[in-house]
């Protein structure tokens, strides 16, 4: 990655704007999104920069950039015209590392602005890396399309009941269960219409009904000619739920992006061609995990005695072609 994403705490940015015309004003606007701290140095403003200063009671520095003024700063934007002054704001600021935007200039940046689908408090950042805005800009309209207005709402609905979900219902697997089904199920839907009461109480029921243990399975993913492009949507969401995911070096690699994050890897070092590691993923999956085996080709899986006699559930997905 050229670029590390990274989501910063707002009321802990202190942030100076270097410039007083459009651009600043934009970047402006975006700050005060969050509980950003913000000052504005700039010998001139702008009508819409002297409305963001008056309307949101911003500090403001009425001179031209002084060099010695940035190190009460943990955040710096150079949104002038003037690129001698962009370079020394981005010279300093990499001198006392601070974190710099230079607009329209990644090459004096030590961070970039993406581009965000504000669904407050759900918050998604996109970026390409500079590499291609007009890609970028058709994943934002397709991701924007398929996202309800409503979903900051089920996300603060999730975090009201998340302690009480996680005192009833034991174990990772079966708490992203219960989520799911939740948010995707009526309950999920009369929060987004907005009837958070009714929700409410539903939930509620839903906790004091019996909840079983996990039950732990082991699912064998055919990866075939190795393209993740190809994966089923059935392959993916068991992927998202794994507990832990055995791979060698002939899948290829991109698939495990697929996998839970928080997901255990467990490499092999002899390739599943010659034998798979049935025996370790059968302990595991007695536990109540969920594993994926991924296998590179269509193999046909040998019969295991273990696995035959074991009340583990297994299954076999195949990619498409």
């Amino acid at each position: 990655m050229k670029y590390f994403p990274i989501f910063l705490t707002a009321d802990r940015i202190n942030a100076l704007i270097i410039g007083g015309g459009d651009v600043a004003a934009r970047k402006i606007e975006l700050l005060l999104k969050a509980n950003c701290k913000i000052t504005v140095m700039s010998e001139d403003c702008n009508m819409a920069v002297e409305r963001l200063i008056n309307t949101a009671s911003l500090t403001y520095l009425a001179h031209q950039y002084q060099a010695d003024t940035l190190e009460q700063y943990n955040l710096v934007i150079a949104a002038t015209d003037n690129e001698t002054v962009n370079q020394q704001v981005a010279e300093r600021a990499h001198q006392l590392d601070i974190l710099v935007n230079v607009v329209d200039q990644p090459a004096l940046c030590s961070w970039i602005t993406p581009s965000i689908i504000d669904r407050d408090p759900m918050l998604i950042a996109l970026s390409s890396s500079g590499s291609a805005p007009i890609l970028l800009r058709m994943l934002r309209e397709q991701i924007e399309k398929t996202l309800p207005d409503g979903y900051g709402k089920l996300a603060e609905f999730s975090y009201k009941f998340r302690d009480h979900v996680k005192a009833r219902i034991k174990g990772v697997r079966n708490r992203r269960a219960f989520w799911e089904d939740i948010l995707r199920g009526r309950i999920g839907q009369r929060v987004l219409d907005g009837d958070i009461e009714q929700a409410e109480t539903q939930l509620i029921q839903q906790l004091k009904r019996e909840i079983s243990l996990p039950e732990g399975e082991i699912i064998f993913i055919h990866t075939l000619l190795g393209n993740p492009d190809n994966l089923t949507l059935a392959a993916h969401r068991e992927m998202q739920f794994a507990d832990a995911v055995f791979y060698d070096e002939q899948v290829n690699p991109a698939f495990i992006e697929y996998i839970r994050r928080d997901a255990d890897k467990y490499p092999q070092q002899i390739n599943a061609d010659v034998l798979i590691n049935a025996q370790h993923a059968l302990e595991l999956a007695e536990e109540g995990q969920k594993i994926i085996y991924l296998l590179a080709g269509h193999q046909t899986i040998p019969h295991n005695s273990a696995l035959s006699l074991s009340q583990v559930t297994v299954k076999e997905l195949v990619c498409g072609t």
